[in-house]
């Protein structure tokens, strides 16, 4: 009895089973059908409108380079070049013009208007099938858009058409004091300018309206789907096909036309559009950066596959009624469940491998930091179940990877940190492999650590095969991963209890890419030498003479002082030079600020002071304080030229004032600037490269010509006016000065006259 219970539930649970399967097998199949007849709707319909919207497309270019041909047919013609450039034209030139205007409306048909800008008359030239035509000022204008279109003519591309509306006619009176708006019209505007000059203004410019209505009759509705046409412009605007008008859209159609639409490449996708389930179709920008989408109701798509899908069920439950039958007979035939059985062991297998590497990362981890004892006894076999096979009692060796600018890395690459970190470690393994027995261990966020058993006698004595393995590493994870890595390689023990201490050693010798750079290979034996550990004494005297330097604007000799006190530190080991950088680096900081506030500097213009927490290399640190540097350098030296430009202006406007002083001199000016005259002289010759006496003279003789031409005073007079101790030094430097003398010099301009 209790034998045929068991056999009678097993069978009742296959007869299910394969029913099941059958009738899901019909729902799969009818449900990948109707899926396919959907794609196949989908597909068709997006070819429709595809077709019809590259077509509009080309017609768009093609319409570009025609109004570009008649825009610089336009500036050419000696006609209308009047209207361009002159400020007054004369009412023959403007009939002329005009004429030329309606000529060039009237022989092409889709052409709505054309307008004529001049900027220095304020004044628009207007040619129009229907609407304003004439002369019309910015306030007569009824075309307002235009007008800001013009003043922010940077933000469109030249010979980009601009899709928009604008009124017929200026608003008129109703008589109630309510303003009666003119009909729109939608157009394609072409703007053709001249903008050469020094402020970036219009000098001039051509504007080709093109009717909508004439461009848009490929980009009706679809008459087979439904379809509405809309452009997205090179604006990231969305307009109607049909009116060019902005297209009002809720936050989700925005982040859709933004995502998967805007400048993606040509398709299709399904989404809602104003409430309404819709085929999405559009094209890849063309030329102009213009993308055209055709939206059709869903439902209209799937119309004929809905019908398919109604049909397909009422098969699939006819067939799985007689399916029932056949899944009663073969059921008998099968007791075993052995899918389930299959089943349960697949998850149990990979619930245990799961499990696995994560306690061996967790053992391995515990045991390099010193958290875990070393294995003994029977505690190898346990290991080796889990995967382990290092062996912690043979000869091996440490090797530490550290990503290279691992805070810009994880800001770009943030949620995919844990991949990369085991794709360097499949990389390190792969590469070392058959060298090594090789065990990584994930260590910290920046690390990946390389435990290597040896197996070939050679590594006691030679390292060359060990840094080409490294270098491979480094290669490979640039190559494929795109990252930088350095790698620190410590020396070979057989005793287990010295692993934690040689991790820790190999962790402080990784500093020293501080002073090697990234991607270097670092020899854990060298970097740390333990003989200068206590030693190293900071330089406070070179760090004062760096200071005192710098303060006193000797920016280049400042610099070659910090790079050199930078790099001494770096035969020392890391961890007892890394408060001496912090300490070098603050001083600094705090110099500078210094300088700054000193002088009047502003702070913006100086480079971002770095922190010591933000440091990788000491060759990033240098060259920002090169940057630095020389920024100080450059605006201490603009300081000192305009002091030294605002002293020469002061010496010009004294000389100017008291030239007739017989006794004015440099020493005279020096004094009155409580300077030396020496450093006076030298300074007004460097920027003038003239004396003061020489220019003391000249404005003399200068002053002296003056008063013998336009006056009747006698010369020793004029000598003394113009400064000149007696007549006849001033007849000496008179004829020095100009050949001739003053008596001969009044002469020749009298005669002149």
């Amino acid at each position: 009895m209790s034998n045929f219970k068991k056999h009678h539930k097993l069978h009742s649970k296959l007869l299910v089973s394969i029913t099941l399967c059958i009738t899901l097998t019909l729902l799969v199949s009818t449900t990948v059908y109707y899926f396919y007849y959907i794609r196949v709707e989908k597909e068709q319909a997006f070819e429709a409108n595809h077709n019809s919207l590259a077509l509009r497309s080309k017609e768009v270019i093609n319409m570009t380079s025609i109004a570009q041909s008649l825009a610089f047919q336009m500036y050419r013609s000696s006609t209308l070049s009047k209207l361009l450039y002159y400020p007054k034209p004369n009412v023959y030139d403007v009939t002329a013009a005009m004429t030329e205007l309606n000529n060039y409306l009237n022989s092409m048909p889709y052409i709505e208007s054309i307008y004529v800008y001049n900027p220095k008359s304020d004044t628009f030239y207007i040619a129009s099938s229907q609407g304003q035509n004439g002369l019309f000022s910015k306030h007569e204008l009824a075309d307002t858009d235009i007008i800001r279109v013009l003043d922010h003519y940077q933000n469109y591309k030249p010979f980009t058409p601009i899709p928009r509306t604008y009124p017929l006619l200026p608003a008129s009176d109703s008589g109630a004091g309510v303003k009666q708006a003119s009909p729109n019209i939608a157009a394609y505007t072409y703007l053709c300018y001249d903008a050469i000059n020094s402020n970036e203004t219009i000098n001039s410019a051509v504007i080709v309206n093109v009717s909508a209505a004439w461009m848009n009759k490929e980009m009706a509705a679809n008459p087979t789907s439904g379809g509405t046409a809309y452009i997205l412009d090179d604006q990231g605007r969305l307009l109607s096909g049909t009116t060019l008008t902005d297209e009002a859209l809720n936050e989700k159609e925005q982040l859709w036309l933004h995502t998967r639409v805007k400048k993606q490449e040509t398709g299709y996708f399904v989404e809602d559009f104003h409430g309404i389930r819709s085929l999405i179709s559009y094209t890849s920008p063309d030329g102009l950066g213009w993308q055209y989408i055709s939206i059709t109701p869903y439902e209209s798509v799937i119309k004929m596959a809905s019908v398919i899908r109604n049909a397909m069920l009422l098969i699939a439950a006819i067939i799985g009624m007689a399916g029932f039958v056949a899944s009663w007979l073969l059921s008998k035939m099968l007791y075993t469940p052995i899918g389930q059985i299959v089943m349960q062991m697949n998850t149990l297998e990979s619930e245990k491998r799961n499990s696995m590497y994560t306690i061996r990362q967790n053992i391995l981890r515990n045991v390099i930091r010193g958290t875990r004892n070393l294995p003994a006894g029977e505690e190898p076999e346990r290991l080796r179940e889990l995967g382990i096979t290092f062996q912690f009692d043979k000869d091996y060796r440490l090797v530490l990877l550290r990503i290279d600018e691992y805070a810009r890395w994880q800001s770009e690459r943030g949620p995919d940190l844990l991949p990369y970190k085991f794709a360097i470690m499949n990389i390190a393994s792969e590469i070392c492999g058959q060298t090594y027995r090789v065990e990584t261990v994930d260590i910290d966020e920046d690390s990946v650590l390389l435990m290597l058993n040896i197996l070939d006698p050679a590594e006691y004595t030679d390292t060359v095969l060990l840094e080409t393995l490294l270098r491979q590493i480094r290669e490979a994870c640039f190559e494929y991963l795109k990252l930088s890595v350095s790698l620190t390689y410590s020396a070979i023990t057989s005793q287990p209890e010295q692993l934690h201490l040689l991790y820790r050693q190999v962790e402080n010798a990784s500093m020293h890419r501080f002073f090697q750079g990234h991607g270097c290979i670092i020899n854990a034996r060298n970097a740390t030498n333990e003989d200068v550990q206590h030693t190293y004494i900071f330089p406070s005297d070179k760090e004062k003479k760096l200071l005192d330097t710098l303060l006193s604007g000797h920016t280049e000799d400042a610099h070659r002082l910090f790079q050199d006190l930078l790099m001494h530190m770096e035969q020392y080991p890391f961890s007892s030079v890394r408060v001496a950088i912090s300490r070098l680096i603050m001083s600094v900081n705090n110099a500078v600020r210094h300088i700054s506030e000193l002088n009047g500097l502003a702070i913006e213009s100086i480079p971002e002071l770095p922190s010591p927490d933000r440091l990788e290399t000491a060759e990033d640190l240098i060259d920002h304080y090169q940057l630095i540097f020389d920024q100080i350098h450059s605006s201490l030296a603009e300081k000192r030229n305009t002091k030294q430009e605002r002293l020469v202006r002061q010496i010009n406007e004294r000389i100017e004032q008291a030239y007739t002083d017989p006794n004015f001199c440099l020493n005279q000016i020096a004094e009155e600037l409580n300077m030396s005259p020496i450093y006076v002289s030298r300074l007004y010759k460097q920027q003038t490269m003239s004396t003061i006496v020489d220019v003391i003279q000249q404005l003399r003789i200068r002053k002296a010509c003056e008063l013998l031409e336009q006056t009747d005073w006698s010369v020793a007079e004029v000598a003394e006016q113009t400064g000149f101790a007696s007549s006849s030094y001033f007849h000496r430097m008179f004829k020095r000065s100009l050949g001739v003398t003053p008596t001969d010099f009044r002469r020749s301009k009298a005669n002149a006259q």
